[in-house]
């Protein structure tokens, strides 16, 4: 076990909206570690976007982010021989993480031609508030309040 917490690094800032939301999307995003070519085609994604829905792209992507992002998920915990679902509140940061995680995993699963097609197409379903990953959400919301009845059992 580590002696202190490992220090974030600082992201810089994507060249484009000088974001660095938007540079942690592009580092998710990114296979293979050629970060040009993944930063190309997520800006060629929002430019899709901007042409299929007439609102600028990277306004419909952050409303999709925060369509996407869960408030509440639900942990298993073993009490006495027995596994609970205990619905917990989501930390500011891991909320982050997994509304990208979600947008990046389903944009994957699509159908489409090009990364940046399916990445189009899953942003623009996500802010409209349809879409696997806005259904991943609101299954895992669903879960916790299923489960609130064992909330008592906080970690």
């Amino acid at each position: 076990m580590r002696k202190a917490q490992a220090k974030k690094l600082p992201l810089a800032p994507d060249p484009k909206f000088n974001d660095k939301m938007v540079t942690r999307f592009v580092n998710c995003l990114m296979w293979g570690g050629n970060k040009s070519v993944v930063l190309t085609a997520f800006y060629d994604a929002l430019d899709k976007v901007t042409k299929i829905s007439g609102e600028e792209g990277y306004e419909v992507w952050k409303r999709a982010l925060t369509n996407v992002t869960p408030s509440v998920e639900v942990r298993s915990r073993r009490i006495g021989g027995a596994t609970f679902q205990i619905p917990t509140e989501v930390r500011a940061d891991r909320k982050i993480s997994l509304s990208m995680k979600w947008l990046i995993r389903f944009s994957r699963e699509r159908n489409g031609k090009t990364i940046s097609d399916k990445l189009a197409n899953e942003i623009i379903a996500a802010a409209k508030g349809e879409g696997s990953a806005f259904k991943k959400k609101e299954d895992t919301h669903r879960m916790a309040e299923a489960n609130k009845a064992f909330s008592h059992f906080k970690v």
